[in-house]
């Protein structure tokens, strides 16, 4: 069913800002995102209170990717297909995507292997920017041809051979997830070895306890932010802005719903959705989204902003 977003109240705002308060979906405790080198991400307010960062941006735009793709179906997510992005084969096999790919069409699955069918197209097509300033307007409106998404959760072309590797786009939708009053719950275990409890820990044999750091919090806040003066900095027509916007909340909409389930040990659900900026906007529930995007899509493909067809085909051989 078609339906109509109201986006009159973005018209004049500079950015669009959301928090969703969430809480664990069982029990109090939930584990954050770890680093190797530091483990969870605690730090401490000018006043005293202990925060925690449950996800971090680069980890998010992982995730707000992921939502847009049916992993049954092997396929965009229905309300988007039609949307540009770019397939990887190898040995006729379809093995990623500029979707899953952490650096979107930057991917060395993409650019690097010895088919360079698609780098040359992409390079002729931003050879205008050799020389001189980086024209932003141009490199957005090639990489709405070729994938939406690099345009949203940003790209970074580090290649010399594509104007000396400044091809540069920063985030339009960007997202991080805190927890408030952050509080450790250690628990641990032993890894058991009913034959020989002794045995060679080295090896994987023998009784091995380990430890376990999970934590409550008083509060856990998901934060998205959507530059609306950049998108509208791209020049890409009106058609082109509001597909933009409708993808992103489309993709914020579908996250909070369906996408919560960070790790084994976190599984959160949303209590709460707050618009913040600007405070005239209603975030529309995802049924109308949804309903809104086959008609846009459609649209701006009509108008040609999409490569032809839209699903480009790169073979990876590697070297």
């Amino acid at each position: 069913m078609t339906t109509h977003l109201d986006l009159k109240p973005l018209e004049d705002a500079p950015r669009l800002l959301i928090e969703a308060d969430l809480q664990p979906i069982q029990g109090t405790r939930f584990q954050p995102t770890g680093f190797p080198d530091l483990g969870a991400a605690t730090y401490t307010l000018h006043d005293g209170t202990e925060m925690l960062l449950v996800e971090s941006a680069q980890s998010m735009a992982n995730r707000l990717e992921n939502v847009c793709w049916d992993e049954a179906k092997s396929d965009l997510a229905s309300p988007i297909k039609g949307l540009p992005y770019i397939v990887v084969e190898q040995n006729g096999k379809v093995i990623t995507n500029s979707l899953l790919e952490s650096h979107r069409i930057n991917s060395p699955y993409i650019l690097e292997g010895t088919d360079k069918n698609f780098f040359n197209k992409l390079k002729e097509e931003l050879g205008a920017m050799e020389q001189g300033p980086v024209d932003l307007k141009l490199l957005a409106t090639i990489m709405m041809k070729y994938d939406v998404n690099a345009l949203l959760h940003g790209v970074f072309l580090a290649k010399s051979d594509l104007a000396g590797g400044r091809l540069r786009l920063s985030r339009n939708l960007s997202a991080f997830i805190e927890a408030r009053r952050a509080t450790v719950a250690a628990s641990g275990g032993v890894k058991m070895d009913r034959v020989n409890p002794q045995g060679d820990t080295k090896k994987g044999f023998g009784h091995v306890p380990f430890h376990r750091d999970e934590f409550t919090a008083e509060k856990i806040t998901a934060y998205f932010n959507l530059d609306l003066t950049q998108i509208r900095g791209f020049s890409l027509g009106e058609s082109a802005e509001k597909l933009l916007i409708a993808v992103a909340l489309f993709k914020i909409q579908k996250f909070l719903k369906e996408g919560l389930r960070l790790r084994t040990a976190c599984d959160l659900e949303t209590v709460k959705i707050n618009v913040k900026r600007p405070d005239t906007f209603a975030l529309p529930p995802l049924e109308e989204i949804e309903g809104t995007l086959p008609t846009l899509i459609k649209t701006v493909a009509a108008e040609g902003k999409f490569a032809s067809p839209a699903v480009t085909t790169v073979s990876f051989r590697g070297e």
